[in-house]
């Protein structure tokens, strides 16, 4: 059996779009040169859906519905052993206030963004096909292979 640290992690991530645009947060702490969709690492025992929902409430204060799958996603570390598959779902907001304040109780999420799919392009979001799939263009992969990760 290979060590938990060469195995690769599991994530759920949400894309939730309210008029128009897309919520983003600062993928590592106090950092805001990469942006990702909110989510976070499983936990065992807990399902996808419950997993996202409560990771979203942490970094965003909102409360989501789930629903359907709308991206596999995968990134690595080409140099090391971090490996992580993200799997993205397509989520509305059922409570909490999209632009009021709010605190990630693990204190990595400090900042949240809605942007359009303009103001999109001028960032550095991973993954590169997030836009795509938010906006779901016709050919937006369903399965979006092994990225090196961002540093």
């Amino acid at each position: 059996m290979q060590p938990a640290h060469s195995r690769p992690r599991l994530a759920t991530r949400a894309v939730i779009l309210l008029d128009g645009r897309l919520l983003l947060v600062n993928a590592w702490k106090n950092r805001t040169h990469l942006w990702c969709a909110p989510g976070g690492g499983v936990e065992v025992h807990s399902s996808l859906h419950d997993n996202l929902i409560r990771e979203v409430h942490e970094e965003t204060g909102l409360t989501v519905s789930v629903g359907e799958p709308c991206l596999v996603n995968e990134f690595h570390d080409p140099d090391g052993t971090f490996h992580q598959v993200d799997i993205y779902f397509r989520c509305d907001i059922v409570s909490g206030d999209p632009f009021g304040d709010w605190t990630d109780p693990e204190g990595i999420v400090a900042h949240r963004k809605w942007v359009t799919r303009a103001e999109l392009g001028s960032l550095r979001v991973k993954p590169d096909s997030l836009a795509a799939v938010a906006w779901r263009d016709p050919d937006a992969p369903r399965y979006d292979p092994l990225e090196p990760i961002e540093r």
